[in-house]
Protein backbone atom coordinates (compact mmCIF):
# COMPACT_ATOMS: atom_id res chain seq x y z
CA UNK A 1 0.00 0.00 0.00
CA UNK A 2 2.83 2.37 0.89
CA UNK A 3 3.83 2.11 -2.55
CA UNK A 4 0.78 2.29 -4.38
CA UNK A 5 0.41 5.48 -6.59
CA UNK A 6 -2.73 6.61 -4.91
CA UNK A 7 -1.58 7.73 -1.37
CA UNK A 8 1.05 9.60 -3.22
CA UNK A 9 -1.68 11.11 -5.28
CA UNK A 10 -4.22 11.89 -2.20
CA UNK A 11 -0.54 13.29 -0.38
CA UNK A 12 -0.25 15.78 -3.24
CA UNK A 13 -3.49 16.81 -3.84
CA UNK A 14 -4.08 17.57 0.20
CA UNK A 15 -0.47 19.29 -0.35
CA UNK A 16 -1.60 21.40 -3.49
CA UNK A 17 -5.13 22.40 -1.47
CA UNK A 18 -3.47 23.18 1.58
CA UNK A 19 -1.16 25.90 -0.80
CA UNK A 20 -4.34 26.67 -2.30
CA UNK A 21 -6.00 27.83 0.64
CA UNK A 22 -2.74 29.22 2.45
CA UNK A 23 -2.42 31.54 -0.67
CA UNK A 24 -6.41 32.27 -0.50
CA UNK A 25 -5.87 33.36 2.96
CA UNK A 26 -3.59 36.08 1.95
CA UNK A 27 -5.55 37.49 -0.03
CA UNK A 28 -7.03 41.11 1.93
CA UNK A 29 -7.14 39.29 5.20
CA UNK A 30 -8.36 40.63 8.26
CA UNK A 31 -4.88 42.10 9.85
CA UNK A 32 -1.61 41.21 7.76
CA UNK A 33 0.47 40.91 11.00
CA UNK A 34 -2.39 38.53 12.29
CA UNK A 35 -2.34 36.96 9.37
CA UNK A 36 1.62 36.67 9.02
CA UNK A 37 1.36 35.37 12.40
CA UNK A 38 -0.60 32.56 12.28
CA UNK A 39 -0.26 31.06 9.25
CA UNK A 40 3.99 30.63 9.30
CA UNK A 41 3.99 27.14 11.42
CA UNK A 42 1.59 26.34 7.92
CA UNK A 43 4.49 27.65 5.78
CA UNK A 44 7.17 26.01 7.85
CA UNK A 45 5.53 22.25 8.71
CA UNK A 46 4.83 22.05 5.07
CA UNK A 47 8.20 22.38 4.43
CA UNK A 48 9.48 20.15 6.99
CA UNK A 49 6.89 17.26 5.46
CA UNK A 50 8.22 17.68 2.10
CA UNK A 51 11.90 17.94 2.84
CA UNK A 52 11.29 14.44 4.94
CA UNK A 53 8.66 12.70 2.59
CA UNK A 54 11.17 9.92 1.25
CA UNK A 55 12.84 9.37 4.16
CA UNK A 56 10.03 9.34 6.92
CA UNK A 57 6.22 8.95 5.31
CA UNK A 58 3.71 9.23 7.88
CA UNK A 59 0.84 7.30 7.62
CA UNK A 60 -2.45 8.61 5.63
CA UNK A 61 -4.22 9.21 9.08
CA UNK A 62 -1.70 12.06 10.24
CA UNK A 63 -1.20 14.16 6.90
CA UNK A 64 -4.98 13.99 7.03
CA UNK A 65 -4.88 15.23 10.32
CA UNK A 66 -2.44 17.53 9.43
CA UNK A 67 -4.13 19.57 6.81
CA UNK A 68 -7.13 19.87 9.24
CA UNK A 69 -4.83 21.78 11.45
CA UNK A 70 -3.67 23.64 8.80
CA UNK A 71 -7.14 24.75 7.84
CA UNK A 72 -7.82 25.77 11.05
CA UNK A 73 -4.83 27.96 10.84
CA UNK A 74 -5.14 29.18 7.93
CA UNK A 75 -9.06 30.44 8.51
CA UNK A 76 -7.73 31.82 12.00
CA UNK A 77 -5.24 33.59 9.78
CA UNK A 78 -7.60 34.94 7.60
CA UNK A 79 -10.03 36.45 9.77
CA UNK A 80 -8.39 36.33 13.20
CA UNK A 81 -9.51 34.25 15.12
CA UNK A 82 -11.64 36.41 17.37
CA UNK A 83 -13.62 37.43 14.33
CA UNK A 84 -14.43 34.26 12.34
CA UNK A 85 -17.80 34.50 10.55
CA UNK A 86 -19.18 31.29 11.16
CA UNK A 87 -18.54 31.41 15.00
CA UNK A 88 -19.58 35.26 14.89
CA UNK A 89 -23.14 33.86 13.68
CA UNK A 90 -23.12 30.94 16.37
CA UNK A 91 -22.13 33.76 19.03
CA UNK A 92 -25.14 35.82 18.10
CA UNK A 93 -27.72 32.62 17.97
CA UNK A 94 -26.45 31.18 21.29
CA UNK A 95 -25.81 34.54 22.89
CA UNK A 96 -22.34 33.56 23.50
CA UNK A 97 -20.09 36.04 25.29
CA UNK A 98 -17.20 35.40 22.60
CA UNK A 99 -16.24 33.67 19.57
CA UNK A 100 -15.23 30.59 20.43
CA UNK A 101 -13.19 30.23 16.96
CA UNK A 102 -9.72 30.04 19.02
CA UNK A 103 -11.07 27.42 22.06
CA UNK A 104 -11.17 25.20 18.72
CA UNK A 105 -8.37 25.73 17.77
CA UNK A 106 -6.48 25.05 20.72
CA UNK A 107 -8.71 21.86 20.75
CA UNK A 108 -7.09 21.30 17.90
CA UNK A 109 -3.45 22.18 18.48
CA UNK A 110 -3.77 19.09 21.03
CA UNK A 111 -6.06 16.97 19.01
CA UNK A 112 -4.07 16.83 15.89
CA UNK A 113 -0.15 16.59 17.55
CA UNK A 114 -1.13 13.99 19.26
CA UNK A 115 -0.91 11.26 16.72
CA UNK A 116 2.03 13.13 15.01
CA UNK A 117 4.08 12.82 18.27
CA UNK A 118 2.31 9.36 18.99
CA UNK A 119 3.45 8.51 14.99
CA UNK A 120 7.10 9.48 15.81
CA UNK A 121 7.69 8.07 19.13
CA UNK A 122 6.09 4.48 18.07
CA UNK A 123 8.46 4.59 15.08
CA UNK A 124 12.07 6.36 16.30
CA UNK A 125 11.93 5.15 20.36
CA UNK A 126 11.43 1.92 22.18
CA UNK A 127 7.66 2.28 23.42
CA UNK A 128 5.04 0.92 22.52
CA UNK A 129 1.10 0.98 22.76
CA UNK A 130 0.66 1.60 26.66
CA UNK A 131 0.48 3.92 29.36
CA UNK A 132 4.27 5.59 29.25
CA UNK A 133 3.60 6.70 25.21
CA UNK A 134 -0.03 7.61 26.73
CA UNK A 135 1.49 9.76 29.46
CA UNK A 136 4.51 11.05 27.07
CA UNK A 137 2.17 12.32 24.25
CA UNK A 138 0.49 14.12 27.18
CA UNK A 139 3.68 15.77 27.86
CA UNK A 140 5.11 16.50 24.26
CA UNK A 141 1.60 17.95 23.60
CA UNK A 142 1.45 20.12 26.62
CA UNK A 143 5.15 21.31 25.80
CA UNK A 144 3.98 22.72 22.60
CA UNK A 145 1.05 24.83 23.85
CA UNK A 146 2.94 26.11 26.68
CA UNK A 147 5.73 27.05 24.28
CA UNK A 148 3.09 28.58 21.77
CA UNK A 149 1.58 30.29 24.58
CA UNK A 150 5.21 32.15 25.45
CA UNK A 151 5.88 32.85 21.51
CA UNK A 152 2.34 34.99 21.99
CA UNK A 153 3.62 36.56 25.41
CA UNK A 154 7.06 37.25 23.03
CA UNK A 155 4.86 38.52 20.09
CA UNK A 156 2.72 41.06 22.62
CA UNK A 157 6.10 42.39 24.16
CA UNK A 158 7.58 43.07 20.92
CA UNK A 159 4.45 44.54 19.05
CA UNK A 160 3.05 45.86 21.98
CA UNK A 161 -1.11 47.00 20.46
CA UNK A 162 -0.23 45.48 17.20
CA UNK A 163 -0.06 42.06 18.47
CA UNK A 164 -4.03 41.95 20.45
CA UNK A 165 -5.89 40.48 17.34
CA UNK A 166 -2.88 37.35 17.10
CA UNK A 167 -3.42 36.97 21.35
CA UNK A 168 -7.16 36.51 20.45
CA UNK A 169 -8.09 37.07 25.04
CA UNK A 170 -11.24 38.75 23.90
CA UNK A 171 -11.09 40.31 27.51
CA UNK A 172 -10.23 36.90 29.40
CA UNK A 173 -7.41 36.89 31.96
CA UNK A 174 -7.51 33.24 31.90
CA UNK A 175 -7.20 32.60 28.10
CA UNK A 176 -3.91 31.52 28.38
CA UNK A 177 -4.73 28.78 30.64
CA UNK A 178 -7.82 27.91 29.33
CA UNK A 179 -5.66 27.62 26.10
CA UNK A 180 -3.06 25.22 27.61
CA UNK A 181 -6.07 23.09 29.50
CA UNK A 182 -8.14 23.16 25.68
CA UNK A 183 -4.82 21.41 24.02
CA UNK A 184 -4.68 18.97 26.76
CA UNK A 185 -8.48 17.90 26.57
CA UNK A 186 -7.81 17.68 22.86
CA UNK A 187 -4.53 15.51 23.06
CA UNK A 188 -6.70 12.96 25.38
CA UNK A 189 -9.67 12.87 23.61
CA UNK A 190 -7.06 12.18 20.45
CA UNK A 191 -5.66 9.15 22.37
CA UNK A 192 -8.91 7.84 23.56
CA UNK A 193 -10.71 8.30 20.01
CA UNK A 194 -7.66 7.15 17.21
CA UNK A 195 -5.21 5.24 19.23
CA UNK A 196 -6.34 2.42 17.63
CA UNK A 197 -7.17 3.50 14.46
CA UNK A 198 -4.05 4.90 14.11
CA UNK A 199 -2.30 1.39 15.06
CA UNK A 200 -4.00 0.02 12.46
CA UNK A 201 -2.81 2.46 10.28
CA UNK A 202 0.52 1.99 10.82
CA UNK A 203 0.18 -2.26 10.75
CA UNK A 204 -1.43 -1.93 7.13
CA UNK A 205 0.78 1.15 5.56
CA UNK A 206 3.76 -1.23 6.87
CA UNK A 207 5.41 1.65 8.69
CA UNK A 208 4.60 -0.22 12.81
CA UNK A 209 8.22 -1.20 14.06
CA UNK A 210 8.69 -4.77 14.15
CA UNK A 211 7.64 -5.75 17.56
CA UNK A 212 4.43 -4.14 17.45
CA UNK A 213 1.46 -5.82 18.21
Amino acid sequence: MLNSPTPRRIHVALFISAIALLVWSGIQPRDRLTWLLEVWPVAIGGAVLVFTYRRFRLTNLAYYLIWLHALVLILGGHWTYAEMPLFNWLRDVFDWQRNYYDRLGHVAQGFIPAILIREVLLRTSPLRSGKWLFVLTLAFVLAISATYELLEWAAALALGQGADQFLGTQGDPWDTQWDMFLALVGAIASLVLLSGVHDRALIQEKLAPPSSP
